[in-house]
């Protein structure tokens, strides 16, 4: 006989989450997910549909009408960007400096596209003048980038590719998951033609739900390929005169048509995800978009400066790390996963490790969204020098708080 005793309601431990994400999310967000559902032709939801397009145009920095969301985690935005805007054939360009510029050569080979990648060691990034010249060579018809890649910690550089891109005829299209909210990201003065990201970083909220802007030109490519599935199309419905989208879900079309005044059918809209969405932006935007930024870089700036005072070292290219995740190299002296598994089991602090090459090499530590905060950055070092000694691993007593503090206490 079955026995419902077995599993007990849902109450999963209280965690401090200073990983690469995902992130505890602000209560104010959790809270609004908690709201009962209403329908989704309701007045008031397609009103917070409205909403939601309104304030994520603030935060992607953007005047592009097709401001929406993508049902699904962030993989599913860069999904349905790129069976979109991909035809099969399509030769595209990956700029790759860790493993999520090689998912996107993954999602691209199964959109049938022909994928060219030139590479950096990881801890490096990309000149703008290298991408150009491998576009130039390449011929690509898109550019697919990512801006901050939690792999390697690293920030590419994107203000001047946008103009590479229009001189050469490429749309351009950056995955902002990791990086948007705590890092500056300036859509349409970038020239980006399309954008995905994620809440479960510096947005503060869960995984769940994909913010996307489309350019002008993304939407005239999307509405091209438009096909109005069966059972919901009018005589006054015409297919667009190229390819078809080879994904129904992920058609960018159908889902445009959803966001519009049509309403057209396309799915069921994840209400507590949208609620979740909404008020992601709003507390970022009641904050001050660049108040937000400047809080990720303060902490991420006293979290370095900590992990130096301890003695570790910090891993790739300075100049271009982000704002919220640390790569931390893992001392040869200690074993990086017992150091994990102690800061959870003894201070219920998770920190990550990383994939690849940087396998058991580094730990990638995060300061953002509700946790870019000073008590948790300074929890966070108390708990990894306290674990580094016990495992053996000397540091001066009190050197790390005092160069965070000394952080603080300059911005103060």
């Amino acid at each position: 006989m079955f026995d419902i005793q077995q599993y007990p309601q849902i109450n999963p431990p209280q965690r401090l989450l200073m990983g690469p994400g995902p992130i505890n999310a602000d209560p104010r967000v959790l809270r609004a997910m908690a709201s009962q559902l209403i329908g989704q032709y309701d007045p008031v939801m397609t009103g917070y549909m409205n909403e939601v397009m309104a304030l994520w145009r603030e935060i992607f920095c953007t005047r592009n009408r097709w401001t929406m969301l993508v049902d699904g985690t962030s993989r599913a935005g860069i999904e349905a960007v790129l069976v979109s805007a991909i035809r099969p054939g399509d030769r595209v360009l990956v700029p790759v400096f860790g493993r999520f510029g090689h998912l996107l050569c993954e999602i691209a080979r199964r959109c049938r596209a022909e994928v060219h990648t030139i590479e950096v060691p990881w801890g490096e990034v990309f000149s703008a003048q290298q991408i150009e010249d491998a576009i130039k060579q390449v011929k690509p018809r898109l550019l697919l980038t990512v801006q901050g890649d939690t792999s390697t910690t690293m920030l590419q550089p994107l203000a001047e590719l946008g103009d590479i891109c229009r001189r050469h005829g490429v749309l351009f299209y950056t995955d902002a998951t990791a990086s948007l909210g705590g890092n500056t990201l300036l859509s349409d003065d970038w020239g980006l033609d399309a954008v995905s990201a994620g809440l479960q970083k510096c947005l503060g909220g869960p995984s769940g739900s994909a913010p996307v802007p489309l350019s002008a030109q993304m939407e005239e490519v999307i509405r091209r390929r438009k096909c109005v599935e069966q059972g919901i199309r009018t005589v006054s419905h015409n297919d667009g005169d190229d390819e078809m989208i080879y994904s129904n879900y992920f058609d960018l079309g159908m889902i445009m048509d959803y966001w519009g005044p049509e309403r057209l059918n396309h799915h069921t809209e994840a209400t507590s995800m949208l609620f979740a969405a909404r008020e992601c932006a709003r507390i970022i935007l009641e904050e001050g978009l660049d108040n937000t930024i400047a809080r990720h870089a303060l902490h991420g700036r006293a979290l370095a400066a900590g992990i130096q005072g301890m003695g570790l070292e910090v891993f790739g290219s300075q100049a271009h790390r982000m704002n919220n995740v640390l790569g931390v190299v893992i001392p040869a002296q200690v074993h990086g996963e017992e150091v994990r598994s102690r800061l959870l089991q003894d201070f219920h602090i998770e920190i990550g490790t990383s994939f690849g090459p940087l396998q058991g090499k580094i730990w990638r530590i995060g300061t953002m969204g509700y946790n870019a905060r000073k008590d948790c950055v300074l929890q966070t070092l108390t708990a990894l020098e306290a674990v580094l000694n016990k495992l053996g691993f000397r540091t001066t007593q009190g050197a790390a708080m005092q160069a965070a503090w000394d952080i603080y206490e300059g911005a103060a």
